[in-house]
């Protein structure tokens, strides 16, 4: 008998895989079990190494774009530690960190670094901190090169749903930071955590004796959780408005901070989902503005992130206020739906929310702005659709923010706008 065949072994497997959400204790035995099972039936060797894997299935807990910064003494790390302070959305039974040198113009060596739950300002947990390793090694032993990115190994570190985290790096004065244009996502004005700086080494310090602040996170790029198979992410890609510019500092108060609240409390029955933030303020979606263009950014920046299901698109804002149409941000924005569903992603394209002072300078910008929403709305090249415009637009004067969401500018919300464009979202559309 030479055994069933093979793509009843497929099968097999992929109802497994299926019914893998609706059984957690035990999981990852209870997957090896089988596919050893379908191995023999197959006729496999049981020792084969593309039979049994028990990797950790992981999604993107946390993440940030980054963006380049000359070597000015504000943004030069030299003979300091970093203590990047970032909030996680969904948790885990372990993290993982992601680092990277995407714009410094020599290679990168991180002297150290690790990771802990924060307990508050600069200081963390006693008993949390973990040394991070990349591939077995401490981090010294390990070069990023120019335009690259290192993962670390899996940290044994829990962590709950909506825990802060405290990632340290330590650079010595011969590193590149100190000379090289430095990887970082700029957050102004507030928007983010402070992240601390402090001279010398000073990993796992209980208390960061910290000597300066800022609100940018440095080389730091992404955190993963290791958490059950029916565990999704969704990701938020788009400009300042996604990044949450004007909300309140250290509250995490942008509107995917409020969707992933809205989630991890159960509403409509949603399963668990990661909600990395992949808004850069001033970003455009053609050509120039902050950061990368979306069309240049977007695979590496969106597609990448671990276990995302679901994109939210926002942008187009700063290339009509650039003089782009809105026929060129609508082929763009085509663009970022075909490489989403070459990837077998869902992506929702969100309305442009209003921008007064603008359009007062220039009419011309309502029109496309119109234009666009309309497209958005109408067309059905998205797989669906969030109002963002309509959840804050003042009914008694359609051209501008409703008050109480204003942050003053007539083109950022504060928090509570922020939280209202979460609460305008249909958490049915990422049910499976």
């Amino acid at each position: 008998m030479t055994g069933i065949p093979r793509i009843f072994t497929t099968l097999v497997c992929n109802v497994v895989r299926k019914l893998l959400p609706l059984y957690d204790p035990g999981r990852r035995a209870f997957v090896a079990a089988l596919a050893l099972a379908a191995a023999t039936l197959s006729g496999l060797p049981t020792h084969s190494s593309a039979v049994v894997r028990t990797e950790d299935y992981a999604v993107a807990s946390w993440a940030a774009a980054p963006v380049s910064a000359a070597p000015a003494d504000a943004n030069r790390i030299n003979n300091q530690t970093v203590r990047n302070v970032i909030h996680l959305s969904v948790g885990g039974d372990k993290v993982r960190v992601k680092f990277s040198n995407r714009y410094g113009t020599s290679a990168l060596v991180l002297t150290g670094a690790s990771v802990a739950i924060r307990s508050g300002g600069e200081s963390i947990v006693p008993g949390t901190s973990r040394t991070l390793t990349f591939g077995g090694l401490p981090a010294a032993s390990f070069t990023i090169p120019i335009g690259a990115e290192l993962v670390s190994d899996w940290a044994d570190l829990r962590v709950a749903d909506q825990t802060d985290l405290a990632v340290d790096i330590y650079l010595t004065s011969d590193t590149s930071a100190s000379t090289s244009p430095v990887t970082l996502h700029n957050a102004r004005p507030a928007g983010q955590i402070l992240s601390y700086l402090a001279t010398g080494n000073q990993l796992d310090a209980p208390t960061l004796p910290t000597e300066a602040t800022r609100t940018q996170w440095y080389f730091l790029i992404g955190v993963d959780v290791a958490a059950p198979e029916a565990v999704g992410a969704i990701v938020a890609f788009g400009d300042s408005i996604t990044d949450g510019t004007a909300s309140t500092l250290n509250a995490n108060a942008r509107w995917p901070d409020f969707l992933a609240r809205r989630i991890i409390a159960g509403q409509s029955g949603i399963r668990p989902m990661g909600v990395p933030n992949l808004g850069i303020g001033g970003n455009r979606v053609l050509n120039g503005g902050t950061g990368e263009p979306a069309l240049t950014r977007f695979d590496r920046d969106a597609l990448v992130q671990t276990g995302a299901q679901y994109i939210i698109v926002l942008e187009g804002i700063n290339d009509i206020s650039g003089g782009a149409t809105a026929a060129a941000i609508i082929q763009g924005h085509q663009q970022l739906i075909k490489r989403a569903h070459a990837r077998g992603m869902k992506i929702y394209g969100a309305t442009l929310t209003t921008f007064f002072n603008a359009i007062a300078m220039n009419p011309q910008r309502e029109v496309e702005r119109q234009a666009l929403n309309n497209w958005i709305r109408t067309s059905g090249a998205y797989d669906g659709v969030i109002d963002f415009e309509a959840a804050v637009r003042d009914p008694a004067n359609p051209l501008r923010m409703r008050p109480e969401f204003d942050s003053g500018d007539t083109l950022h919300p504060n928090s509570a706008g922020y939280e209202a464009m979460a609460n305008a979202i249909d958490l049915n559309l990422f049910k499976p």
